[in-house]
């Protein structure tokens, strides 16, 4: 079959700095993926390769099929990537960058579907308006218009909603799921991992250059079947539970990490034979951030 992403053995470096030591990945064609990792892992690295703005050391990335070094002008064209830095044109409106976008492109008439992503990310009021003239917000809208502007097969969204308010992150949501029902593949980086959790059928952790993990979100979070208790005491925590600690809080809250649920009944145990009250108890399932954090700490 043909892949919407095949990454086969990418490596980067930067001097004595390894960006990337072997990566291979293929994300299927209507996949939302997610490309998970701290800081300096080589997401950006990837993205850039698969944008063809970097050049792989060895190894090969090809989009739908295509070659991004060899086939560069049919992969860049099935590829939308909106990048992290606000990169805009000052010199024009919303709509006349959106034109010109188009024009990269090939696409003489893009009209009715400028306007329909002009609508479906909140621009209307601001599509006239100068670049130079909007918010940080808004800039990032526009960011991921031009990136949807040729309808590319493959949308790519590094860090979307990084400082954006609640409002942009729900109507971006909104059209990008829709764009995933309409057979677009979605690859999608982001620190807020609730929307990795809420969104990707399947995620790649990355770290130092490296996947250290790859499965779906449904597999992950049943795997790391483990559990936290979050407790408000009337006393002082017995020291046969201090291994437990997970966090202590500042109002005095403290979260205790337990491997299975049938542990719970042990903690209680230990509160009673201590004589120690419990004045609140909630008992929590690992979610994707958790894991995440136990998956880099192993690694």
């Amino acid at each position: 079959m043909t892949y919407a992403i095949e990454i086969s053995d990418v490596t980067k470096r930067y001097g004595s700095l390894q960006a990337l030591g072997g990566v291979s990945l293929c994300v299927e064609p209507g996949e939302f993926f997610g490309l998970l990792g701290p800081n300096g892992a080589g997401k950006t690295t990837l993205i850039s390769i698969l944008a063809g703005l970097v050049r792989p050391d060895s190894g090969t990335a090809r989009i739908m099929g295509h070659d991004v070094g060899v086939d560069y002008r049919a992969a860049r064209h099935a590829l939308g990537v909106v990048p992290q830095e606000l990169v805009f044109d000052p010199f024009f409106t919303v709509r006349e960058a959106l034109t010109i976008q188009s024009g990269y492109f090939g696409l003489r008439d893009n009209r009715a579907w400028i306007d329909e992503v002009i609508e479906n990310l909140d621009l209307a009021d601001k599509a006239d308006t100068n670049m130079r003239a909007l918010s940080g917000g808004m800039k990032r809208r526009v960011l991921v218009a031009q990136a949807l502007v040729h309808k590319p097969p493959v949308i790519v969204l590094d860090e979307p909603t990084a400082g954006v308010d609640v409002e942009l992150r729900q109507a971006l949501w909104r059209f990008i799921r829709r764009l995933n029902r309409d057979g677009h593949t979605i690859v999608l980086t982001t620190h807020y991992l609730e929307e990795a959790e809420a969104l990707c059928g399947r995620v790649a952790m990355l770290k130092q250059g490296r996947i250290v993990t790859l499965d779906t979100t449904e597999n992950l979070l049943r795997l790391h079947s483990g559990c936290y208790v979050g407790l408000r005491l009337g006393g002082a925590l017995p020291a046969a539970l201090e291994p437990l600690v997970a966090q202590r809080q500042d109002d005095g809250a403290i979260r205790l990490a337990l491997p299975d649920y049938a542990e719970v009944e042990r903690v209680m145990a230990a509160l009673r034979e201590a004589g120690v009250a419990v004045l609140e108890m909630e008992i929590m399932q690992p979610d994707l951030e958790e894991i995440f954090v136990q998956i880099m700490r192993k690694a």
